[in-house]
């Protein structure tokens, strides 16, 4: 009896989740604190989660041969480039 399997399994993979660790430069610190502020989320990591699913939602756009517009105060509409 006994053996390896008594051992208790990963934290991370019973959680069913992966740390990742970043190292962003002060402007990009900036920027992060700046959009928590802004979407008033409770953390970094919500931050991230959010751009995460904008960013994958807008390449599915554009790969599917959508065109992003803006409209200024005018009412004059341009073509956006999201991806140079």
């Amino acid at each position: 009896m006994g053996g390896a399997t008594d051992q208790a399994p990963d934290k991370a993979k019973v959680r069913g989740k992966n740390r990742v660790q970043l190292d962003f430069p002060p402007r990009a610190m900036e920027r992060l604190n700046t959009l928590k502020a802004k979407t008033e989320a409770s953390s970094y990591a919500e931050v991230v989660k959010n751009a995460l699913r904008l960013y994958e939602a807008l390449i599915e756009e554009d790969e599917s041969g959508k065109q992003f517009l803006t409209r200024d105060k005018n009412g004059v509409v341009s073509p956006f480039r999201l991806f140079l």
